[in-house]
């Protein structure tokens, strides 16, 4: 059965971006060369994802995308994705995206019906994964936790979940990675 997932990296103290909204640290982390690589074994597995705003914007400057926008396709193939904004955002030449706002339910329905069956990811960030969680919309949360502290920045989830939600499912070790999965219950 498909799942809505929330995949991301964190640092120990619970933060997917520093406080000038960056990714550097993560890439710090040295990769263990002879593990197998968890994000690809994932993303096999999605049919359509959401990210937030500041996530777009992060991904497009980082990577440049608007100046080689084949990069979208080489990190995620065709696979659709939604965008929430409340702005305008320039969109990536060829990458089918597709800019929203508003309710997470009905382009959650929308979701659902491109990813044919498969996975939707929700990559973030963590206000927009509390909202699918709010809407009773997500599934799982799959946190790569880096072996780095930030002292500050964007929460990986900046909402009150407790135990009765949240069921540890599996935990793995890659490299300096540890990998947490927790199925997420109903609201309620």
């Amino acid at each position: 059965m498909a799942r809505t997932q929330y995949y991301t990296a964190t640092s120990i103290d619970g933060f997917i971006a520093d406080a000038g909204n960056s990714l550097d640290w993560l890439f710090e982390v040295p990769e263990d060369e002879e593990a197998d690589n968890p994000f690809a074994s994932f993303f096999a597995g999605v049919g359509a994802f959401a990210m937030g705003a500041t996530t777009y914007e992060w991904v497009l400057a980082h990577e440049k995308l608007l100046d080689e926008p084949q990069k979208w396709a080489g990190y995620y193939g065709a696979v659709p994705a939604w965008v929430f904004t409340h702005r305008d955002l320039p969109p990536i030449p060829g990458a089918d995206l597709t800019f929203v706002r508003g309710d997470v339910r009905p382009v959650h329905a929308a979701m659902t019906a491109a990813a044919g069956g498969r996975n939707i990811w929700v990559v973030g960030g963590g206000e927009l994964a509390a909202t699918f969680a709010d809407a009773g919309l997500l599934d799982e949360i799959i946190l790569g936790v880096a072996p780095v502290t930030l002292g500050a920045g964007a929460p990986v989830l900046p909402r009150r979940l407790t135990a009765h939600r949240l069921t540890l499912s599996e935990m793995r070790q890659r490299g300096q990675f540890a990998y947490l999965t927790y199925a997420v219950g109903p609201p309620g």
